[in-house]
């Protein structure tokens, strides 16, 4: 359990280095010297039928080698008092055997692209990382943070390295304050089933480029998106240990968490037929990839005497219907509006009521409405959620301002008996808090025991 004092805490610190990283450089090979791995190791390639490595056709190359990099970004974790920084560098793509580069793919260039290694702060309430060491390029930010004594030079010197000492800091602040989660849970759970169906439908699509260039970067290791994507395993020999991490989480009187939702293509085949239209054919295994195709007719499936219907059919049922155009109620129009972005509601709408739809004006549409609900819930966490999150794990306590009994999974179920639990949760401990429920419960996490360096 972390001491509490009125030193600045490591929280507001990692606050301040967010807002200020541009004017901050890390030393990354400093960072790696210091650094315990949190995972299991992994490695770029595949492995063979008999367990050979074989390592993928291109490799990257820093296209700015050295010690130092932009201070990384930061991110709570949203289930555990983790803290994450990731850091970006320019690479190039080259070819593994003669490192010649790879200038052009898919009629872009691929000499001037960004890769990501995420590096844990904090993990499970203990300081990972003991120190980070930084240049200034900002007098103010310099005084900023001299004035929290976190820098203990007197002059700022923008060639000087100065030593953040983070092991010394607490985690939390004091006086931490927390928004209201009343009611948040149902907001992200619709949203979350909206992101999913855009997710499953958009998983081969692009609103910028065609299918054969998404297939030409697909073999170059790089997304729709651009980002690399090689693929990994699992160095091995390697030492492998385990250690158990509680895992916070929250959700409501009808739905313990967001884990207990269906995914989109899972729920689809649950409660629907996919078939096709002139044929009469269903498809055993439909996907939203099917839906949109003009000879492709969607129904409601007919509830068999096994299937039990739970809190959380009550819950995507409606937002599916409405979706699909089978019972059109208003709950996607009613989500997209906390965008304030009604183009793909009136394009869904407009083919359901029989209208020609440009099929690359949808794509576009569920993009733009994907990526703007994958940033709503982001700033939604990290405004009420994770600081919450991080200060039940690196404290074990509830925040001063939670009033709430403990209850053991047999207490919460004997008052809400449709709630549903894994053994994991089983095991844990709940707090009621308004229509809310915080669980705290513990999983095993599995790690290279070896201290490594992320490569």
């Amino acid at each position: 359990m972390s001491k509490l004092n009125h030193q600045i805490s490591l929280l507001e610190l990692i606050q301040i280095l967010s807002a200020h990283r541009q004017s901050i450089i890390l030393n990354l090979h400093k960072l790696k010297e210091d650094y315990h791995r949190t995972g299991i190791k992994r490695v770029r390639g595949i492995r063979d039928i008999n367990g050979d490595l074989i390592t993928p056709w291109l490799q990257t190359e820093d296209i700015y080698p050295g010690d130092f990099v932009q201070m990384g970004v930061f991110a709570i974790n949203r289930n555990t008092a983790t803290i994450n920084m990731l850091v970006r560098r320019k690479v190039k793509l080259v070819k593994a055997e003669d490192n010649t580069p790879m200038i052009e793919v898919a009629g872009l260039l691929a000499n001037d692209l960004d890769n990501f290694n995420n590096y844990t702060i904090v993990k499970d309430g203990k300081v990972n990382v003991s120190a980070l060491n930084i240049k200034v390029s900002n007098k103010q930010v310099f005084d900023l943070l001299k004035s929290k004594d976190v820098i203990k030079e007197d002059k700022f010197d923008f060639h000087a390295e100065y030593t953040i000492e983070l092991d010394n800091l607490p985690l939390v602040p004091v006086n931490i304050n927390f928004g209201n989660i009343d009611g948040l849970f149902t907001q992200l759970a619709e949203i979350k089933v909206v992101t999913s169906i855009l997710s499953a439908y958009l998983r081969h699509q692009s609103d910028v480029f065609v299918s054969n260039q998404v297939e030409e970067l697909k073999q170059h290791y790089l997304s729709k998106n651009l980002y690399l994507n090689f693929p990994t395993t699992q160095e091995y020999p390697e030492t492998i240990d385990s250690r158990i991490s509680y895992k916070i989480d929250f959700g409501n009187q009808d739905i313990l968490n967001l884990g207990k939702l269906y995914s989109a293509n899972q729920f689809l085949g649950r409660r629907y037929e996919v078939y096709d239209k002139e044929t009469g054919e269903i498809f055993l295994k439909p996907t939203f990839e099917l839906v949109f195709n003009d000879n492709i007719a969607v129904r409601q499936k007919a509830i068999s005497a096994r299937m039990k219907l739970t809190k959380v059919d009550d819950l995507m049922k409606p937002i599916f219907d409405d979706f699909l155009g089978i019972n059109i109620n208003g709950k996607i129009g009613e989500i997209l509006n906390k965008l304030d972005d009604h183009s793909l509601a009136l394009l869904l709408y407009a083919q359901h009521a029989g209208k020609a739809v440009n099929r690359e004006d949808l794509i576009a549409a569920m993009t733009t409405a994907y990526q703007k609900l994958a940033a709503y819930v982001e700033q939604m966490y990290q405004e009420n959620i994770s600081p919450m999150v991080f200060y039940i794990g690196a404290t074990g306590l509830l925040p001063n301002k939670i009033s709430a009994q403990s209850m053991s999974a047999d207490e919460l179920v004997t008052k809400y008996p449709h709630l549903q639990f894994s053994k994991h949760e089983q095991e844990g401990t709940f707090f009621e808090v308004g229509n809310s429920i915080i669980s705290v419960y513990p999983q095993t996490e599995y790690y290279s025991k070896k201290s490594l360096a992320v490569s």
